[in-house]
C-alpha cells in the first residue's frame, strides 16, 4: 500500500539535498497470515537508518488508524510491526517525534482488540523513540542479531562520557543490549532463529494465542526491583540478571506531595507545578516526580511534572531528566488517577507541566531497560486520554527527546510559553552532529528551510503541534498575569477536548495550520491510505 511508484517521497529530505527514496523506507501490506487478516509494516534499515519522518510516520499512522477502525466495526486485523529502525530521523527531528508517539498512541488503542505484534530482525535492531515503540508492543519478538535500547552507545558516550559507556567496545555493547541479554532482562518475549518459516509461525503462534506481556503496565513489578538495587554505580550484568529472576511484584506506595518550608528546586517546572496547584514550596516523597490535585481550572484537575534533584542517587538523573524511575513512577500515578475516576461519568482533566531537558543517559539505564519506563509512562497518560481524561500539556521548559515522548506528547492538546529559552527537538545539537555526520553550523542552517529539525518553540509552532501558542509570554517565570493567561489557555483546551470528545491525537495533523503547511504531507498520506484501503 502506498508502494515506490506512488512516489510519496520526504519533500524535508529533498529540500536538504539528501537523497530521497521512493517509499520512504517503509512497506505497508495487507493480506493473511494462515487465515488470519493482518496489517504488516515493515522499515527499510539501510535508508536513513530506518528513522521515522513526516511521510514514513503517516504511512504508519495512517494504516493502524485504518486497522483500529476495522477492529472497532468488529473485523479483527492483526498489526504485525518489523523494527529496523534507529528512531527518529534526525534530518526531521520533530516530526519522527510526533510521528512516535502518534504510533505509539495507536498500538495502545488496538491492544483493547488485538494484539499487536513486533518483530526486530537485525542488526539495526530498534532503538531511540522505536525502542519505546517495541515496549509497547503486545508481544516482541527477535533474532539473535538483533539490538534493542534507548540511546545508542554513541550517543550515550556523547552525553555522558566514554567512561559512561565505551561506543568503541562491541562486546559491552552486544552484552549490554543484544538480543540474547534482552530476552534474559524480560526485553524480548520471544528469540527465534533468522529463518522466514520460523518467524511466520512464532507470529502466527502471538496471534492465535493472543500473547500480550504487558511490559508497559509493569511499574510496581520495575519500581519494586529498583528499590532493592544499588544504583550508585554501574551494575554487572550478572548482578541484574540474578537480581531480576528472584523478584516478584511488590506493592508500590502512592507518592505524596505537600507543602515544605522551603522550593524544593528552582526548576522552571517546578515553579509552574507550584503555579498551578497553588502549593507553597511543595515537596514530593518522590525524588523527582510530583503530582498534585488542583482547583484552579475550570474543572478540578491533576497536575504532573518531573523535577531535578541534585541529590537523586541516580546519578545520571539529576537534572530533571526522565530516568527509569521517573517513567515508572508516572505510569504508577496516572495508572492510580485511572482507577480513581474509572467509573466516573466525568473523567478529571490531567496537566502535564514539561520541563524535561532529556532521558538519562547511562548504562544502568540501558542495561535494565529505560525504553520500558519511558513506555510505561507513555502509555498511562494514551489510556487517560483515551478513557475520556482531558490530558493537557504545558511546555514550560525544554521538551526534549524521549522525556517528551514520555511526559507531554500524549497530550490531547499542547499549550506553549514563547521563550526563547525553551528548546523542543529530538537531540542534543552536538548528539545530532555525530549521528548524521554534519556540522552544528550545517544542521542550524538547514533549520531555516525545514522547520521540523529547529530547536526554537516558534519553529516547532508551525508544524501544528500546539494547540495554544502565547505569544505574548516570552519568559518563563510564574508571575500573576503569566499564570492567569496560562490557566485560561489550559482550560481553553480543557473545553476543546470536552466539546469534541476527542480522545486521540488527530487534532495534530486536522487543525488549521497542519492543514495549510504543518502536516500538509501526512494529510496526502492519509487520503492515500484511505483509497487504497478500500480498492
Amino acid at each position: 500500500m502506498i508502494d515506490p511508484f506512488d512516489q510519496m517521497i520526504a519533500p524535508n529530505l529533498v529540500a536538504q539535498n539528501i537523497v530521497p527514496q521512493s517509499d520512504d523506507g517503509i512497506v505497508v501490506s495487507r493480506g493473511a497470515i494462515d487465515g488470519k487478516n493482518v496489517i504488516v509494516i515493515a522499515m527499510e534499515g539501510k535508508f536513513q537508518g530506518g528513522g521515522i519522518g513526516e511521510v514514513s510516520g503517516a504511512k504508519i499512522i495512517s494504516a493502524l488508524t485504518l486497522a483500529l477502525k476495522e477492529n472497532e466495526a468488529g473485523n479483527e486485523i492483526y498489526p504485525v510491526i518489523v523494527l529496523d529502525t534507529g528512531g527518529v530521523r534526525l534530518q526531521e527531528a520533530n516530526y519522527g517525534l510526533l510521528s512516535i508517539s502518534e504510533i505509539g498512541n495507536l498500538i495502545v488503542a488496538l491492544k483493547k482488540y488485538v494484539p499487536v505484534i513486533g518483530l526486530v530482525p537485525g542488526r539495526v535492531g530498534s532503538f531511540g523513540g522505536m525502542s519505546i515503540t517495541s515496549a509497547l508492543m503486545s508481544h516482541l519478538i527477535a533474532t539473535k542479531k538483533a539490538r534493542i535500547g534507548l540511546n545508542g552507545p554513541e550517543v550515550i558516550e556523547v552525553e555522558a562520557g566514554v567512561r559512561e559507556f565505551d561506543s568503541s567496545d562491541k562486546d559491552l555493547i552486544w552484552n549490554t543490549i543484544g538480543a540474547r541479554q534482552r530476552f534474559e532482562a524480560n526485553v524480548v518475549d520471544e528469540l527465534v532463529t533468522d529463518s522466514v518459516e520460523t518467524i511466520r509461525q512464532a507470529v502466527i503462534a502471538a496471534i492465535v494465542e493472543k500473547k500480550d506481556s504487558h511490559r508497559s503496565e509493569s511499574a510496581d513489578f520495575y519500581l519494586s526491583l529498583l528499590a532493592k538495587l544499588d544504583l550508585s554505580k554501574p551494575m554487572t550484568i550478572e548482578e541484574y540478571n540474578k537480581a531480576l529472576a528472584a523478584h516478584k511484584v511488590e506493592a508500590v506506595k502512592e507518592i505524596e506531595v505537600t507543602e515544605g518550608k522551603e522550593d524544593a528546586s528552582t526548576s522552571v517546572g517546578y515553579q509552574w507545578f507550584a503555579a498551578l496547584t497553588g502549593l507553597t514550596h511543595p515537596i514530593s516523597t518522590s525524588a523527582t516526580v510530583y503530582s498534585a490535585p488542583s482547583e484552579v481550572f475550570v474543572e478540578n484537575a491533576v497536575v504532573t511534572a518531573i523535577v531535578p534533584n541534585g541529590n537523586n542517587p541516580m546519578y545520571r538523573v539529576r537534572n530533571g531528566e526522565v530516568g527509569l524511575v521517573e517513567g515508572f513512577e508516572m505510569g504508577h500515578l496516572l495508572e492510580a488517577i485511572y482507577q480513581e475516576d474509572k467509573n466516573k461519568a466525568v473523567k478529571r482533566p490531567v496537566i502535564a507541566v514539561i520541563d524535561v531537558p532529556s532521558q538519562a543517559y547511562g548504562y544502568n539505564e540501558e542495561l535494565i531497560g529505560i525504553h520500558i519506563a519511558l513506555a510505561n509512562s507513555a502509555a498511562a497518560y494514551a489510556k487517560l486520554r483515551q478513557a475520556g481524561h482531558p490530558v493537557i500539556g504545558f511546555i514550560a521548559g525544554n521538551a526534549i527527546s524521549g522525556a517528551f515522548l514520555a511526559h507531554g506528547l500524549q497530550s490531547s492538546r499542547l499549550v506553549a510559553l514563547n521563550s526563547n529559552d525553551i528548546m523542543i527537538q529530538a537531540m542534543s545539537k552536538e548528539s545530532a552532529s555525530r549521528i548524521t555526520k554534519r556540522s552544528i553550523a550545517d544542521i542550524e542552517a538547514a533549520a531555516e528551510k525545514v522547520p521540523s529539525i529547529a530547536y526554537d518553540v516558534q519553529n516547532y509552532n508551525k508544524l501544528g503541534a500546539l494547540f495554544t501558542f502565547l505569544e505574548t509570554i516570552t519568559d518563563q517565570s510564574t508571575s500573576a498575569e503569566h499564570v492567569s493567561e496560562v490557566v485560561a489557555a489550559i482550560n481553553a483546551a480543557i473545553t476543546d477536548v470536552r466539546n469534541t470528545n476527542d480522545t486521540m491525537l488527530t487534532n495534530r495533523y486536522t487543525n488549521s495550520i497542519a492543514v495549510n503547511g504543518g502536516r500538509v504531507e501526512t494529510n496526502k498520506v492519509f487520503d492515500r491510505m484511505n483509497k487504497e484501503w478500500n480498492d
